[in-house]
């Protein structure tokens, strides 16, 4: 099944983008969004394993609250909250966070 990994902004899909050794598809909710614009932005994903990597901040915790409620379905990863940023975690820790999820890594990446 085609994975699609959700994180808030562009610095979050540059920064996890390189780490993934599979064909996923990263889509930005660039910050925080409604429930009709959330529908609207997986609308073309509906029925792919969908994979929630957000910020372990407020507007973060804002989105995952919004998403299970409305793609209960959806799986949540999560990142320690002393990184507050998925762009600011090290990645090392988003390789463990990727591989949790079952998304094949970069192996070379994982070694260095």
């Amino acid at each position: 099944m085609e994975k699609v990994i959700i994180v808030e902004g562009r610095s979050d899909k540059v920064r996890i983008a390189p780490l993934i050794a599979e064909p996923v598809t990263i889509l930005c909710t660039n910050g925080t969004v409604s429930a009709v614009k959330l529908e609207e932005l997986l609308e073309p994903y509906e029925g792919l394993d969908l994979i929630v990597l957000v910020d372990a901040d407020k507007s973060g915790e804002s989105l995952r609250k919004l998403f299970k409620r409305v793609f209960p379905e959806a799986r949540h990863v999560y990142i320690d909250r002393s990184y507050k940023e998925v762009a600011a975690t090290p990645a090392r820790i988003l390789l463990d966070v990727l591989i949790s999820a079952n998304v094949r890594v970069n192996t070379a990446l994982a070694e260095g």
